[in-house]
């Protein structure tokens, strides 16, 4: 039986260096053959007690993981982590390059912990968001009137620029304390309001938490106002919107394929359910197309995928769903055809429209493949006169059905 390779040593470090570490931590590092890390936490090890070869971490990260522990294959790796490698650390993407088994990992305190220790704040009730590598917008999904948030920058311009983001969404009065250096004698706190953030750029080893106070209140459920959305018209209305997605029935890690964007309502608000959704929404027109994109910005999902193109078309080669939603072109030739089969096995498949011809089409579905078809009918109260009464807007037909594991059809 051939002989195991050692495993992975994975060091978390913090900004005290080789003094904070733990004594598992310091042998491990004194073991091993090749450290790799970061140029600041390898310049945290003393060449005296860790005489290994020093290896900085190329750019792009992710990709040179698997070819650079195989050039060192056979020796005694060590790896270094900020605070604790499993926490929006590398810890992570070794797990998925070498498998768990193949890892051992000594943690350090997070900054996080480091920081909730210093506010008083409970871990379990603070929300903690990375901007490491993410759009700023990020951020606007976490904005709740009296939250705590704590945000792990970037780089020394972040504290500035979340600042900047929170005054424009309607939290100028938060406030903003920076936490630099978090557990070394070069720690600093700096504090001040949102609007007006008063401090220029500092330490890049930074930590951001956000008292939010009060500010505009955005709903957390599916059916957002109408006027959330920038729209030219072409747009699944609220109350259609919350029995859209209830048919859609997002859950963590799933992906939506939303074609016929429009406004993007469906997939935004899908994407807003957790922030492990995924989506891809497909629309024809170039200016719809840019709509949707500052849609998803403006309600804090800017990770939405847009296609420009027609479908089915711009649908070959995207991955494959485990939900699709088609809000128009459904009397295109084979566009419920290629997303049926592009579904996966137990996904969901939901269509509306208002149109007698889509309807035919979607009744010709139900009849083969079951599911569940309704009429939406929506009415609100209007001033008549002197009087109120009630205006209906266009019914919408909506079929949705589950794919089944195995291929059947029903009767003709």
């Amino acid at each position: 039986m051939p002989e195991l390779p050692p495993p992975i040593a994975v060091v978390g470090i913090g900004a005290d260096g080789w003094p904070g570490l733990a004594a598992t931590s310091r042998a491990a590092l004194h073991a091993a053959e090749v450290v790799i890390g970061g140029p600041r936490q390898l310049d945290l090890l003393p060449h005296d007690e860790v005489p290994a070869d020093r290896i900085p971490w190329p750019s792009p990260l992710r990709p040179a993981v698997p070819g650079l522990l195989a050039a060192h294959a056979g020796r005694r790796i060590a790896v270094l982590a900020s605070g604790d490698p499993m926490f929006y650390g590398i810890g992570r993407t070794l797990a998925e390059t070498v498998g768990a088994d193949r890892l051992r990992v000594l943690p350090h305190p997070s900054s996080v912990s480091h920081a909730c220790a210093r506010l008083g704040w409970p871990v379990e009730a603070t929300e903690v968001l990375s901007l490491v590598g993410r759009p700023l917008d990020t951020l606007a999904l976490a904005l709740h009137p009296g939250r705590r948030l704590l945000v792990l920058s970037a780089d020394a311009a972040t504290p500035a620029a979340v600042a900047a983001l929170l005054t424009a969404r309607g939290y100028g009065a938060a406030r903003l304390r920076v936490l630099e250096q978090l557990g070394s004698p070069a720690e600093r706190h700096l504090e001040g309001p949102a609007d007006g953030w008063p401090h220029p750029p500092g330490d890049p080893l930074n930590v951001i938490a956000v008292d939010l106070g009060d500010g505009p209140r955005t709903s957390l459920v599916p059916g957002l106002p109408d006027a959330a959305y920038e729209s030219d018209g072409q747009l699944t209305k609220r109350h259609v919107r919350a029995a859209t997605l209830a048919a859609l029935a997002p859950t963590p890690g799933e992906l939506l394929w939303d074609v016929g964007g429009g406004s993007g309502s469906i997939a935004i608000e899908w994407l807003r359910a957790h922030r492990d959704c995924r989506a891809v929404t497909v629309e024809r027109d170039p200016v719809r197309a840019g709509r949707i994109t500052r849609n998803a910005v403006a309600l804090g999902v800017p990770r939405l995928r847009v296609v420009t193109g027609p479908a089915p078309a711009s649908l070959a080669g995207l991955p494959t769903p485990e939900a699709v939603f088609i809000g128009g072109g459904l009397t295109a030739p084979g566009l419920l055809e290629s997303c049926w089969a592009a579904l996966a096995p137990g996904g969901r498949l939901v269509a509306n429209t208002v149109t007698l011809e889509s309807e035919a089409l979607l009744t010709d579905w139900y009849r083969r493949h079951g599911g569940e078809l309704v009429k939406l009918a929506v009415a609100h109260a209007v001033p008549v006169g002197g009087f109120t009464g009630w205006r209906q807007a266009m019914p919408v037909t909506q079929w949705s059905a589950v794919k089944p594991n195995t291929p059947q059809e029903k009767a003709s």
